[in-house]
């Protein structure tokens, strides 16, 4: 297999659109935006009783997850050729929210019977955050 193509891959601005994924989280999943709904939908009490066990380790490995999503979103960039530019990076990032995110979420969830709300939530997450972290790769070549 060629991995020629690691090389033109950069690393930092994959590591910084990971970063910049999972701040979006934060914000995302807060009590500005759709915390309430979102915690109704999933139907979590934060103030029951150990609610919030294990939550760093969770946050962890949600970080290593928005992180891999940003390094393959970089390998695709360097493998198809895309040129530097944010344009680019809303382009890569629809293609890879919309065609793999939201279609694997929203495959699970409908099996799950999971509410329409929690897949506009979590399928916005998604979207948004592939958009962001594939303009930070794009425009940071």
């Amino acid at each position: 297999m060629d991995t020629a193509f690691l090389d033109e891959i950069n690393w930092i601005a994959a590591f910084g659109g990971g970063l910049a994924y999972f701040a979006l989280g934060a914000i995302w999943y807060s009590k500005v935006m759709f915390a309430s709904k979102w915690r109704r939908y999933v139907k979590i009490d934060p103030k029951a009783p150990g609610a919030k066990n294990g939550i760093g380790v969770t946050m962890f490995f949600s970080f290593l997850l928005v992180l891999l999503a940003s390094m393959s979103i970089a390998i695709i960039r360097a493998k198809i050729g895309l040129n530097g530019g944010w344009m680019s990076g809303v382009k890569l990032g629809s293609v890879t929210g919309l065609g793999i995110g939201i279609t694997a979420i929203s495959n699970s969830y409908l099996y799950e019977k999971r509410p329409l709300g929690l897949h506009l939530i979590n399928g916005g997450y998604t979207l948004v955050g592939n958009i962001l972290a594939a303009v930070i790769i794009c425009s940071w070549v």
